[in-house]
């Protein structure tokens, strides 16, 4: 069985019965207006086994000690880029900004360090700090300044 509406789908195993409520209820969900969803991470019951099979659960961040916090930036076309934050046990403590100029060209590695120095500024840093990306360069700079037994730079 698929539903689908304005190329929203939902598929079901052949063996389950859906019911025409059910099948309301999704086209009801997926007609709703409204601001992006916020997740809520729960580490109990059957949503612990998705939420530790994310990324960020098999790297252990749902039991790491520290302050958790991910970056992202974007590149856009014509030269818009941004960068931005969120700290996972408080979501409330996100920033979002605007990086660079148009007329100065875009570049994701721009992007990708403005969203950790907002992150670095943004929270204080008084305990270990486990901070998710997705930049190589970022990755490859950062893993020179930390970490313990590393050579200093």
């Amino acid at each position: 069985m698929a539903v689908s509406e304005d190329h929203a789908s939902c598929w079901a195993h052949k063996d389950l019965t859906v019911t025409t409520k059910q099948i309301q209820a999704l086209l009801t969900a997926a007609r709703a207006s409204g601001g992006k969803d916020e997740y809520q991470v729960r580490l109990t019951g059957i949503e612990r086994e998705y939420w530790m099979g994310t990324e960020i659960g098999r790297l252990g961040g749902y039991g790491f000690q520290g302050t958790v916090t991910a970056g992202d930036g974007s590149n856009q076309k014509g030269g818009k880029t941004g960068a931005g934050y969120v700290n996972l046990r408080k979501q409330r403590k996100r920033q979002q900004r605007k990086v660079g100029r148009e007329e100065e060209g875009s570049s994701s590695n721009l992007s990708e360090l403005a969203a950790f120095v907002l992150a670095l500024r943004g929270i204080p840093v008084t305990k270990p700090m486990l901070y998710l990306c997705d930049n190589k360069t970022l990755l490859k700079v950062v893993k020179r300044w930390v970490g313990e037994a590393e050579k200093r730079c």
